[in-house]
């Protein structure tokens, strides 16, 4: 089982477990860690640029709160937190298992951290 951390800097910190939807973007991005990135947000969801070009593997058109994500044509780490859908197809590669509710804090502009726990 694979597990990351994301720290939003001075707001906290929440758990995220890997999943089996999308095995190869899951292992390009836990490879690329720690990677750290400027939060932007859009409705109810976090995301922010990752150093990774990924192709789309099983992209899904819509999200549920906890669902963590890249997103290709950012390419982007998107975390939601609430009822707000993708902009576009995203592939899911985990859910948020603890700290869900840092998000809310979240602001623009913030720094993020994600890292192998």
């Amino acid at each position: 089982m694979r597990m990351i951390e994301i720290e939003i800097i001075g707001k906290g910190k929440a758990l995220a477990k890997l999943d089996e939807r999308n095995p190869r973007t899951r292992e390009a991005l836990f490879d690329a860690l720690p990677i750290e990135g400027i939060a932007n947000l859009w409705g109810e969801e976090v995301y922010f640029d990752v150093p990774l070009q990924l192709d789309n593997e099983n992209p899904s058109p819509t999200s549920s709160a906890g669902d963590v994500c890249y997103w290709s044509p950012g390419p982007a780490f998107c975390i939601f937190f609430g009822k707000t859908q993708p902009y576009s197809s995203v592939n899911h590669i985990g859910k948020i298992t603890q700290g869900l509710e840092i998000f809310k804090r979240a602001c623009n502009g913030d720094r993020i951290v994600l890292r192998r726990r």
